[in-house]
């Protein structure tokens, strides 16, 4: 007979970013001195996606018991030691499926959901806590409308997940972005060049706003808000002659559009299980045209031009303070939902204050930047007035 509590079931997935240990650690923590038994699921829904549900079976690589030892010193490391993966359990292609699953599951797309149910009833698993962006917790709202138990952790460097103003992953790339721009400077002013940055960020442009009001660039692009290439060089060109050290840089991100183009750039046509291509290239697309539109506005003097991806540089490496209390704080209020035996919800911050809300936000819209509110599409940088009252982000999710 088992002296638990409870059994307790938490999983990484998405992107890695530095937070996702110091959350890992506050539940288990909690979980442990509350006499609970707490099980790592390995590489996110993959990991029960490949567990066999057989007492003989080696799931050595989908699942681990946690212990205080084992958790205590990731805390302070980036990424997850969980190990996280992109897969969706509802949509999974068929060279996908596990080898014990081919049999039942053929089709060329499969949702293998019963078998994710089967797989943590045999686990013994009472409350499932998923940390993800709103791709991973969309299945996690899916498994709750199944029965169940299921809180949400929001994570994501983009920080777009609804109901939050505040995603784990977040303020370490953007001190990332901002601390590496600096860096940068050093070469765009030593060859008096134009520099653009690319930032991750499909959606949402928080990840090029915040760094650019910080004063990483002068300049930046967003998905919300589609730019005329001749435009951006006419701005950079004012800034360029406005800098005594000759240069100027510009923040986009990897979704922003082209007026002239159609859509986003990517780097192939190969789609993820969440119908997701992969972006990249615009930063260069963009470079390239500025190189043949500069000399227009610089009396006919032809710029070099430096084109810079910045990528998973922002979300490697340690956690920054903010992403050390954060997860910690959002870690010990999931785990205070699992005490309360409250299912069915996404802990996050508001106006500065801690909470949660009914996990299907995730799935009700899209959150992404008021371009009214907060950007100049005519001057192409944030707007720097009415912030008062703002979050500390400023950028709140409403």
């Amino acid at each position: 007979m088992s002296n638990y509590k409870g059994t307790i079931g938490i999983l990484t997935g998405g992107g890695d970013v530095p937070g996702l240990n110091p959350a890992i650690r506050a539940v288990t923590f909690r979980a442990i001195r509350e006499g609970y038994r707490i099980i790592g699921i390995r590489r996110g829904w993959a990991g029960m996606a490949e567990f066999v549900p057989h007492k003989s079976a080696d799931n050595s690589n989908n699942v681990r018991e946690l212990t205080e030892v084992l958790v205590d010193k990731v805390v302070r490391t980036g990424g997850t030691f969980l190990h996280t993966s992109r897969t969706l359990p509802s949509k999974l292609p068929l060279k996908a499926v596990p080898a014990h699953l081919k049999d039942k599951y053929n089709n060329e797309v499969n949702d293998i959901t019963p078998e994710i149910l089967k797989n943590l009833d045999f686990l013994g698993i009472d409350f499932l806590i998923a940390i993800g962006g709103d791709d991973t917790l969309s299945y996690a709202q899916r498994l709750h409308e199944e029965g169940v138990k299921v809180v949400a952790i929001p994570k994501t460097m983009d920080n777009d997940v609804p109901g939050t103003d505040y995603c784990i992953g977040f303020s370490t790339c953007i001190t990332r972005t901002v601390e590496l721009a600096h860096n940068l400077r050093t070469c765009a002013g030593s060859h008096e060049s134009f520099m653009v940055l690319e930032v991750f960020g499909r959606y949402a442009g928080f990840t090029a706003m915040l760094p650019t009001m910080a004063g990483a660039a002068s300049r930046c692009l967003i998905p919300e808000s589609p730019f005329n290439t001749e435009h951006l060089a006419e701005l950079l060109s004012h800034d360029y002659k406005q800098n005594p050290s000759n240069y100027s840089l510009a923040i986009i991100s990897e979704g922003a559009m082209i007026k002239e183009q159609d859509g986003m750039i990517f780097e192939n046509e190969e789609t993820d299980q969440f119908g997701h291509k992969r972006l990249g290239g615009i930063g260069e697309v963009v470079a390239s045209e500025l190189k043949k539109l500069a000399p227009k506005y610089n009396n006919g003097k032809q710029l070099h031009v430096m084109y810079q991806r910045l990528g998973y540089l922002a979300r490697s490496g340690e956690p920054d303070a903010t992403d050390s209390i954060v997860p910690m704080v959002y870690g010990n209020l999931a785990f205070d939902l699992v005490l309360n035996n409250d299912s069915g919800k996404l802990v996050n911050l508001r106006n500065g204050k801690y909470g949660h809300i009914e996990i299907d936000v995730v799935i009700s819209k899209k959150k992404v930047v008021s371009v009214d509110k907060y950007y100049n599409s005519e001057r192409l940088r944030p707007k720097y007035e009415d912030l008062f009252g703002n979050s500390t982000y400023i950028i709140t999710c409403d």
